[in-house]
């Protein structure tokens, strides 16, 4: 039986939709929107609005939004770069930081629930065939 690729990208969206659905009350305990936690979650990689936008493949716009709501909560701050007086950096602060952590906890533990139901060489087949699809093709 051939394999659909387009129906494993489709199951895998519908893992990661319940996952994060059932987490939802607890980010909102966290005073967080889903989306306002991904861009939390990637500032550190990503610092500028800019790279922050391209690495979550959402509209600049989109990211202005959520990085407002973000430092209006106090989850983080705009910093002028050393560097580049022209730019701002986007710094987690101490209660971002700790909300990130509890949110990526909250997240761990729902998907540690799904990933119980295969067996531990299972869970590691999976975490090789994800780290293969992510590498570039050469």
């Amino acid at each position: 039986m051939a394999v659909d690729g387009a129906q494993l990208w489709t199951l895998n969206q519908r893992l990661l939709s319940v996952v994060m659905d059932a987490c939802t009350a607890e980010l909102a305990e966290l005073g967080l929107e889903t989306k306002e936690f991904f861009v939390l979650a990637e500032v550190a990689a990503s610092p500028y609005p800019a790279e922050l936008a391209a690495a979550l493949m959402i509209p600049k716009a989109s990211v202005t939004v959520y990085v407002r709501n973000l430092v209006a909560k106090g989850f983080m701050r705009r910093e002028i770069d050393d560097e580049d007086l022209r730019r701002h950096r986007l710094v987690v602060t101490a209660e971002g930081e700790a909300a990130r952590d509890r949110a990526l906890a909250a997240l761990a533990a729902e998907f540690d629930r799904r990933l119980a139901r295969i067996t531990p060489h299972d869970r590691t087949e999976l975490r090789r065939i994800l780290l293969e699809m992510l590498t570039s093709p050469e």
